[in-house]
């Protein structure tokens, strides 16, 4: 039996999925922005600016680690996708 050889990941992939896993934070920054004691105009203008910060991380993200990984993340993480069973290999 033989075993693969591991493949050593390059710096710029490893940068790159953090960058991807951290624009979670940006998507989950706008539900308690609503809680903070701010001015509604300040709400507004925090909750646009972390929905787009966080899609720009994700494609700086994206871009470094290639487009068949960051397909398969932004499939991974929609959610019409989450009810969907995997096809089976026969």
């Amino acid at each position: 039996m033989q075993t693969e050889p591991k493949v050593k990941k390059t710096l710029l992939y490893k940068i790159g999925m953090s960058l991807i896993i951290s624009s979670i934070i940006f998507w989950v920054i706008p539900f308690g922005i609503p809680f903070l004691p701010l001015s509604s105009k300040m709400k507004v203008i925090s909750i646009t600016s972390s929905l787009v910060l966080a899609e720009v991380v994700f494609w700086v993200g994206a871009i470094m680690v290639g487009k068949e990984v960051a397909g398969k993340i932004r499939k991974y993480f929609n959610p019409k996708n989450w009810r969907k069973k995997h096809k089976e290999e026969a």
